[in-house]
């Protein structure tokens, strides 16, 4: 695989602009769709896309485009757009794919209804194109003004993850490679939903100590879902599963983090978002669902989920953690 090829992003969010600046400093000829026309203008005319990440200039060299026929036309596609879409989105690109085409999934989720794991989508409504995953700790804000971050690309066969990490991977855009597919899935799921029970914490003033304990905790829910779905206990203390979940636990930068903080401090389920989409309020219960169907304990995300559906409170999902029986660290 070529070092500098033709890549289009597919999602002009903060993530997606962010990874097309983070491309376009190694890669020429780099495309950003987007399906609403005025933030396509907005890129062209100006430079910038204030509606998603405001105050970061778009690379120069990044060319957008709302035609997803013109944007399928690369060497490789990064499909950043959230769990629940991508489905849609790549049943809509797939007449418009050659053969082969490699097609990093950059979303951070499990889809509702199905259960489905990211690439499992990619499977089904492209079985012409190769899947990868993309995943890691990393802030929109960091990877476009080009500061220092790590994350891991997946894929099933060895070679083909490692040819398109080299294809991604600049001097502060760091990519390592993996072949487990799904314990970096399972890593950039779980966390989300884990970094809302955080936020929680945080939001209710119950201190920095119970906030490291609810992180730890969590990590061993993380652990156990993962081993239960097959996943390397090196990935999830690895970059995408650990190193996220940090992350996205300790930062307000994090949406599903900032998400329970509003929670905690006593906003309603429908004004905590700020108008920002929470990935974690979407995983809760199937996350939830697919551990019992494996008998994984995880009592945190549990208490999300009650709290999301309205079953139980704040108070009473607090109290409950605090209330379980307490037995030998595993």
């Amino acid at each position: 695989m070529a070092t500098q090829q033709r890549i289009s992003v597919l999602g002009a969010g903060a993530w997606g602009t962010a990874l097309a600046n983070a491309l376009a400093r190694l890669h020429p000829a780099v495309t950003l769709y987007a399906r609403d026309p005025a933030v396509v203008a907005e890129i062209a005319k100006e430079g910038t896309n204030a509606r998603y990440l405001p105050g970061v200039a778009v690379a120069p060299g990044i060319t957008p485009t709302a035609s997803l026929e013109k944007a399928a036309d690369a060497d490789l596609l990064l499909l950043v757009v959230p769990a629940q879409s991508l489905r849609a989105l790549a049943r809509e690109l797939a007449p418009h794919l050659r053969a082969a085409t490699p097609l990093i999934a950059c979303a951070k989720g499990i889809e509702r209804g199905t259960g489905r794991f990211v690439t499992e989508i990619l499977v089904e409504e492209t079985p012409q194109a190769q899947p990868a995953i993309l995943s890691g700790p990393s802030f929109a804000l960091d990877v476009a003004r080009g500061l220092p971050t790590a994350v891991t690309l997946a894929a099933a066969d060895e070679r083909f993850a490692a040819a398109l990490a080299e294809a991604l991977r600049s001097l502060t855009f760091r990519v390592y490679h993996s072949t487990d597919v799904r314990g970096v899935e399972i890593g950039g799921a779980a966390k989300n939903v884990l970094a809302i029970a955080a936020g929680i914490v945080v939001g209710r003033h119950l201190g920095a100590s119970a906030q490291a304990a609810l992180t730890t905790r969590g990590f061993a829910e993380l652990l156990r879902f993962g081993r239960a779905y097959g996943a390397r206990p090196e990935t999830i203390t690895g970059l995408s599963g650990l190193g996220d979940l940090i992350l996205t636990c300790t930062s307000p930068q994090s949406r599903n983090y900032a998400f329970g903080v509003a929670l905690g401090a006593g906003k309603p389920l429908t004004e905590a978002g700020g108008g920002k989409l929470a990935e974690g309020a979407f995983t809760a219960s199937v996350l939830v669902e697919m551990a019992r169907k494996k008998g994984v304990e995880m009592p945190i995300a549990e208490a999300v989920d009650d709290l999301l559906s309205g079953r139980v409170g704040v108070e009473e999902a607090i109290g409950r953690l605090l209330a379980r029986p307490m037995g030998s660290e595993v």
